[in-house]
């Protein structure tokens, strides 16, 4: 019964992580900004980070099923 949700939230995090991480990694690859008046580095790190965590509690959400 509790499944579902669960299968959503986890879908839904590990879908913004990879979306995230992958549009990241485009930005840094292009050598454009991440995040406009923040340093490319800090800004890039902090979005790498972001989309680690959402893919991590993707992962555990849809672990806990």
């Amino acid at each position: 019964m509790e499944s579902g949700p669960a299968i959503f939230a986890g879908l839904v995090f590990a879908l913004f992580g990879a979306g995230l991480l992958v549009w990241t990694a485009t930005r840094v690859r292009h050598g454009r900004p991440v995040a406009h008046g923040v340093s490319p580095v800090a800004s890039a790190t902090v979005a790498s980070v972001a989309a680690v965590a959402a893919l991590a509690l993707g992962a555990w959400c849809l672990t806990h099923v």
